[in-house]
């Protein structure tokens, strides 16, 4: 009964975050009025917008870290009580992450500047990727969890140029280098943020 109630209270999580989402101002999809499965770039004005991108990987990493916790650190913790840290941290990082504190605290980095979160599209999909994350984490021996975690952090990382890690050590403390390393392949290097407010100071991104 009680498990029937968290797949229930899981699938109910995807409305609340749409609908709170959207009720915050937020677009229900991209504003360029397209549909896309695949964004290749962290620079693009469309990431975080449509289905996927770099950063589905870390909502995918966030649902496997889970049941590897569970199993490794507190192998007691049954699938009810590990499936419903999944569910409030998998909603709560969704609404939580459009706050403006949140938003303002991604804003004050670099790479993140003029972001305006996620579309409504993206960020149930992102908790409905972290969902798969957590499910397959379960189905897998342990090696390969963690195997797959590291491969989803390098890969983002190396190609899309920011993962988990990255993001978290920028949100901290910021270092220069992973900046100008991660800027390298901004297309706007250079350039003044236009988009930003006409009361707010002109922005450049560092050349």
């Amino acid at each position: 009964m009680a498990r029937t109630i968290l797949f229930l209270v899981a699938l109910l999580g995807v409305p609340l975050i749409g609908v709170t989402l959207w009720a915050w101002g937020q677009p229900l999809i991209c504003t360029c009025g397209t549909v896309r499965l695949w964004v290749p770039s962290i620079f693009s004005s469309e990431n975080s917008q449509h289905i996927a991108d770099w950063y589905t990987l870390s909502h995918i990493l966030h649902g496997m870290l889970i049941p590897l916790l569970g199993r490794v650190v507190f192998p007691r913790l049954g699938f009810n009580v590990l499936f419903a840290i999944a569910i409030v941290t998998g909603i709560g990082w969704e609404i939580i992450e459009h706050t403006d504190w949140v938003l303002n605290a991604f804003r004050a980095t670099t790479i993140n500047r003029g972001y305006l979160g996620d579309s409504v599209l993206n960020a149930v999909m992102d908790y409905v990727f972290m969902m798969a994350g957590f499910f397959a984490a379960l189905a897998l021996p342990i090696w390969l969890v963690v195997a797959a975690m590291l491969a989803l952090e390098l890969i983002a990382g190396l190609i899309g140029r920011d993962n988990l890690t990255l993001s978290t050590i920028q949100l901290i403390a910021p270092i220069d280098a992973i900046d100008n390393w991660q800027q390298e392949l901004n297309p706007d290097r250079g350039k003044p943020l236009t988009h930003l407010g006409a009361d707010e100071p002109l922005l450049f991104l560092p050349a």
